[in-house]
């Protein structure tokens, strides 16, 4: 758990351990970890475990602190005091901001997301998914997290009035972004994310420009949206939509990849959703696969002051990745980290975070994971695993599956 300490603490004093007593030698002397190691390349949620039982609070080669377990977590995220979330040079609106600017514009977010703008969008998104899964070669072969792929842009482009003929361009322009986000190279990253924006400015210029004639859509909506009586920046909202969409897609890809890949090998949940279930049962289900199986891996704070967690010593300016994958997994709260239990796992959920500066858009993503199952389930009697091809599993940062190939009947 956490300690605070002042901010001119000597550097070297004994500190109090998880456990209460001062720094052993032994945890002094623990060797950093190497978060793009072989061992976490090959399998990243089984040294996730393995670093969570072996060293909780672990330092980077790279200078980052990694803290794995599910209390730790949780306290970091729910100390917005200690732990900032501005932690990009770029604006993120609105989880990249801290106080009350990410107060203001996250109530500006929230409008989007109501229930009543959910269910207005629910029939356009169950057509998307209908169209989708009728265009595939049934009974036969596909790769989950392509489908997903495709899913997301198609639904996201319907939600915000974008127009269909950039498919295929988003589509390049989301592998070229996890390709970009696995090489951590800068400046591949800067050029994948202006091409992006590029994108975004071009769909929002067209609706400036139409002025009264432009489209009646979300996007349109966001351009003339007030804030404390002053229009959102141009920054501001390329920054949201940016959030909205370069985010959401390739996150929807691995939850579509997770959820499909984790029912081929448990028949008997197929049978349990075949045979009829509410959307908020549907809904609890598909959040316990994402628990047990995270593609969601890391958020990053910067402490803001001296901290000590789990008997190590957090300076201020320090970068903190918070892992949910390994909080989800996390037997001190959860037991068995395999055992499916939606309801008793509920209340400690973290797959979408938690605190003020959980995910903006979960109602949003929890309806089209659910439309896109239901309209899969209702097109099949079986959902298998492909014999004839390999689960590949993402490369950290990401999470997931890049390659979840399944047999359809």
């Amino acid at each position: 758990m956490t300690e605070h300490l002042p901010s001119d603490s000597p550097a070297t004093p004994d500190v109090p351990t998880s456990a209460g007593g001062a720094v052993t030698t032994e945890e002094r002397e623990r060797p950093d970890w190497d978060p793009r190691g072989p061992s976490v390349s090959s399998d990243p949620r089984a040294a996730y475990d393995d670093m969570r039982a072996r060293c909780p609070v672990a330092h980077g080669t790279d200078g980052t602190w990694t803290l794995f377990t599910h209390a730790d977590v949780t306290a970091a995220a729910l100390d917005h005091e200690t732990y900032s979330n501005a932690v990009s040079r770029h604006l993120q609106v609105p989880n990249g901001l801290d106080g009350d600017e990410h107060t203001a514009l996250r109530v500006v977010v929230d409008t989007y997301f109501t229930p009543d703008r959910m269910q207005a969008v629910e029939p356009a998104l169950r057509q998307v998914a209908a169209d989708l899964v009728a265009e595939l070669d049934l009974p036969g072969r596909l790769d989950a997290v392509e489908v997903g792929s495709r899913f997301a842009v198609r639904a996201q482009s319907v939600w915000l009035g974008w127009p269909a003929d950039l498919e295929d361009e988003l589509l390049q322009w989301m592998a070229d972004n996890h390709a970009a986000t696995r090489s951590r190279d800068r400046a591949r990253t800067a050029e994948v994310a202006q091409r992006f924006d590029a994108i975004i400015r071009s769909l929002t210029d067209a609706r400036r420009r139409a002025g009264a004639d432009a489209p009646a859509d979300v996007t349109t909506d966001l351009v003339r949206e007030q804030l404390d009586g002053r229009a959102l920046t141009d920054e501001e909202i390329v920054s949201i939509l940016r959030n909205w969409t370069g985010g959401d897609l390739g996150s929807m890809a691995l939850c579509a990849g997770v959820v499909l890949t984790y029912l081929a090998d448990h028949p008997d949940l197929q049978a349990r959703f075949r045979s009829g279930v509410s959307d908020h049962e549907l809904d609890s289900v598909l959040d316990e696969i994402l628990r047990i199986d995270n593609p969601f891996v890391s958020n990053r704070r910067v402490a803001t002051a001296p901290v000590i967690v789990g008997g190590r010593r957090i300076a201020a300016g320090d970068t903190v990745l918070l892992n949910w994958t390994s909080a989800n997994r996390d037997p001190e709260t959860f037991g068995d980290p395999d055992a499916f239990n939606p309801d008793a796992n509920a209340p400690h959920n973290l797959v979408y975070g938690i605190g003020k500066h959980v995910c903006p858009g979960r109602p949003l993503a929890t309806l089209e994971l659910r439309v896109l199952t239901s309209a899969i389930l209702a097109a099949t009697t079986a959902i298998e695993p492909d014999p004839e091809r390999q689960r590949e599993r993402e490369e950290p940062p990401l999470g997931g599956f890049a390659v979840a190939p399944l047999r359809l009947r």
